[in-house]
């Protein structure tokens, strides 16, 4: 592939491997719009930096909001649950006559909309443009002549005066057919002595042998139900029944008729309005996203990136969400990491166990979040943007392929070698540590000697020995055991079982990074973690001997 062909920042595996797109998923959208705004996220690369700024400026009012009128913006997110999908709708308007229920669902949008406006003017003194819907008032006020501004919709009689004549008509057949009915049930009650239903029904028990015979001889009853207990008569319409109900057919008629006048016009409404409710589909979509972003900020103690025009990455006391949160729900406290990165390449190196990996993950997990628009999980955070990011953690076999570990970290590389551009931020865990030591150190010295004139900020993991050596670099390593009380320490390993023994290690690990002047050893606190972990004290003592 070459490097013009590159489209994305990262490749999925590698916002996978840094936790990105879970983050992401764990950013609640309230509405179809959000959803579909979180879906069109994308990344402001070099030279987009005034277009983040402004993003950030935008989400600092929601943050704003979240922060100091929690009630408020409860209330909005209750009223963004309840903002239907109309874009179908809106597009049927162009060419079809609305339904009822659609056109119901276009007031309610009009109703969640008018609310949310008022809503956002209440708690920002300046809402941005971003979060500006437009005023459908008008449109509101066409769908609900009366003004009541409840979510009901009705063909109403303020559409139409024609229409408000016909129901009137209608509503007087109705009071004259009850009455002609009411008349014939009087006089067959005070004629026969029985008893009829308000709806002028006769229920007939079939056992009752003298009144069913009697109602069977009757025309102005007829059969109208009937069970394995019960015969149900109604009144039999006479001449001027038959009149009444034939008016009320034509009638209906030509209610139907100015129903679907009333329909048509306020649908040619509907899509005069087109343009200004599609905007206001994507503003809510904003407002939804955005909402989400502040609260999932402020949730999980994020803060606001500076972002600086150098290509570097600067974090104090940054943190890895994901293994935060595992980390909480095991009631255990996650140890914060400071890094400083410019372009070059940052070696890190420290035994098994002493967090390299989580820390290279935190970093693209910080740049990678910085450059989408959201906040970062630091006290502080400095982000140069970049072209390309990447990250590698040798953890798997494609067996697809039939490549071993080796085989498949190597091709990532390559693919890494094929894309990298300026201004790109290389993340390698272990880098060569699939084969033998000695091609394995060949590969690592001679990687890190290319990417040391490469214009990229490179952050690499290692154990090999002497791999540095040599190289213009910055060499960090795990602080891991060495400010531990060990007294206590070997205390409380003394009773504990197999798996306890690991939690009371990572317990006194200190995970942060500092800076050494060189690194041409391999770090000896591995031999320490084996001693305390039940390794023979005997191979402990001869494993020293080979160190050099």
């Amino acid at each position: 592939m070459s490097k013009t062909a590159v489209k994305m920042l990262a490749n999925t595996r590698t916002r996978n491997e840094i936790g990105f797109e879970k983050i992401l998923s764990d950013i609640e959208t309230c509405t179809v719009y959000g959803s579909q705004r979180k879906k069109q996220l994308k990344p402001y690369l070099p030279g987009q930096e005034d277009a983040l700024q402004k993003e950030y400026d935008h989400t600092d009012v929601l943050c704003g909001m979240v922060r100091e009128h929690p009630e408020e913006v409860a209330e909005m997110i209750a009223l963004l649950w309840h903002v239907k999908e109309i874009g179908l709708t809106l597009s049927r308007s162009l060419s079809q006559t609305l339904s009822v229920v659609e056109l119901f669902d276009v007031k309610t949008f009009l109703l969640r909309t008018a609310e949310l406006r008022a809503l956002l003017g209440r708690l920002a003194k300046k809402v941005p443009e971003d979060y500006q819907l437009a005023d459908t008032e008008g449109l509101l006020d066409r769908l609900d002549p009366s003004g009541e501004r409840i979510d009901t919709f009705y063909i109403y009689d303020a559409f139409s005066p024609a229409l408000a004549e016909l129901r009137k008509e209608k509503r007087q057949l109705e009071l004259d057919m009850r009455k002609s009915q009411k008349k014939i049930r009087s006089e067959l009650e005070n004629r026969y002595g029985f008893r009829m239903t308000p709806k002028c029904e006769l229920p007939v028990p079939k056992v009752d042998k003298a009144l069913s015979n009697l109602v069977a001889g009757l025309s102005e009853l007829h059969k109208t139900d009937e069970d394995y207990m019960t015969v149900v008569y109604g009144i039999t319409p006479n001449a001027e029944m038959d009149a009444i109900c034939r008016r009320q057919d034509a009638l209906e008629a030509k209610i139907e008729e100015e129903e679907e006048i009333v329909c048509r016009d306020l649908t040619a409404e509907v899509a005069r309005w087109e343009n200004e409710l599609r905007f206001n589909c994507g503003i809510i979509g904003n407002l939804d996203f955005g909402l989400g972003k502040a609260r999932y900020a402020a949730a999980h103690h994020c803060v606001r990136p500076q972002i600086c025009e150098e290509h570097s990455l600067t974090i104090e006391k940054g943190r890895h969400l994901l293994v935060e949160e595992i980390l909480s729900a095991q009631k255990k406290s996650y140890c914060p990491v400071d890094v400083e990165l410019k372009t070059g390449v940052t070696a890190i190196t420290g035994a098994n166990m002493g967090g390299k990996t989580i820390s290279l993950k935190m970093m693209g997990q910080v740049a990678l979040l910085a450059q989408y628009g959201l906040y970062v999980p630091c006290d502080k955070a400095c982000v140069g943007l970049s072209n390309y990011m990447h990250i590698l953690v040798g953890d798997g076999q494609n067996v697809q392929r039939g490549l071993s570990s080796f085989g498949s970290e190597m091709e990532e590389l390559r693919e890494i070698l094929d894309n990298a551009l300026d201004r790109s931020l290389i993340l390698i865990d272990e880098i060569a540590s699939g084969t033998n030591p000695t091609e394995g150190l060949a590969l690592t010295k001679s990687f890190i000697g290319y990417f040391a004139q490469k214009p990229y900020i490179t952050v690499l993991t290692t154990h090999f020995d002497h791999a540095t050596v040599g190289a213009h670099i910055v060499n960090l390593q795990v602080r891991g055991l060495s400010g531990a009380d060990f007294d206590r320490l070997y205390r409380e390993l003394a009773h504990a079982n197999r798996r306890e023994r690991i939690e009371i290690i990572a317990k006194y690990t200190d995970y942060r990074l500092m800076r050494v002047d060189r690194m041409d050893q391999v770090p000896r606190e591995a031999l320490n973690i084996a001693k305390m972990l039940g390794v023979y004290p005997e191979i402990i003592v001869e494993a020293k001997k080979y160190l050099v």
